[in-house]
């Protein structure tokens, strides 16, 4: 039988994570993950988070993994985790209110940045008009329990539903918050320039940036310190709306990746 690393063809991870308005999803996972104060302190401090190259460099190496992570075979997968796990086995962070230092590969932050990643694709998707059920947004929580574990975490240690995911990110508010030496360099990073070709898209980069800044809880919002209303909630939810309709219109052999693509073909068989 042919691997289909940690997904496959009956999946709903493949069904969602090959629509391009999950592109607003990756800018919200960033924006949610950085409210994680030693999630974000272990980025600042250990990557030239305001050097625009650096960050365009962070940049194709998260979408590599997400691409070999959602599309790979298990031992493509298996190899890109290890280089993860690797990296963040041997890194370290200093928090300036206690002093204390502190690992990247810390579950506390690990489970954060899973669980900011698994909400805002699921967010979006669904807001956007993504067929989801109800059962569809349970499975696909509980599939991405496969992701958590390449990265280093027990797959049980991080929500298994919708139900779950909201629960643990209720009781994680208390203690997230933007910590003053992230705002700038998050700004920066979210504004990086981009090479080649892609410079062509750079007046899209704003918009998408606040885009996904409004499609944030309203709670998460106001820590960024931003408007938060209902008005907000319902602009946002139009939007993506209005563009995932917008891109439906384009022909699939160009809307898709390849590998999106041959997702939809292996699906449809």
């Amino acid at each position: 039988m042919e691997d289909h690393g940690l997904f496959g063809p009956e999946s709903v991870t493949w069904r969602v994570m090959g629509e391009p308005i999950l592109l607003v999803g990756g800018f919200r996972a960033l924006l949610m993950q950085s409210l994680h104060p030693r999630a974000m302190r272990g980025v600042i401090q250990n990557s030239a988070f305001m050097n625009p190259d650096e960050a365009w460099s962070r940049f194709v190496r998260t979408t590599e993994f997400v691409r070999v992570r959602t599309y790979g075979t298990r031992a493509e997968v298996e190899q890109a985790g290890r280089r993860v796990r690797k990296i963040h086995a041997t890194l370290t962070g200093c928090d300036p209110d206690t002093g204390e230092r502190f690992r990247l590969d810390e579950p506390a932050s690990l489970r954060w940045v899973h669980v900011g990643e698994v909400d805002s694709y699921l967010t979006v998707a669904r807001r956007a008009g993504v067929r989801l059920s109800d059962a569809d947004a349970d499975a696909f929580v509980a599939e991405w329990r496969r992701a958590a574990e390449v990265v280093g975490l027990d797959p049980l240690s991080v929500p298994g539903s919708v139900g779950g995911l909201r629960a643990y990110i209720e009781a994680a508010r208390p203690g997230l918050r933007l910590v003053p030496e992230a705002a700038n360099p998050l700004l920066a990073s979210l504004h990086t320039p981009l090479p080649g070709l892609l410079a062509t898209l750079r007046p899209v980069v704003p918009a998408l940036t606040v885009l996904a800044f409004a499609t944030l809880p309203r709670w998460a919002r106001r820590m960024y310190g931003l408007p938060a209303t209902p008005v907000g909630d319902l602009w946002a939810t139009a939007t993506l709306r209005a563009l995932h309709a917008g891109i439906g219109l384009v022909p699939a052999n160009v809307r898709y990746s390849p590998d999106a693509r041959r997702a939809r073909k292996l699906m449809a068989a």
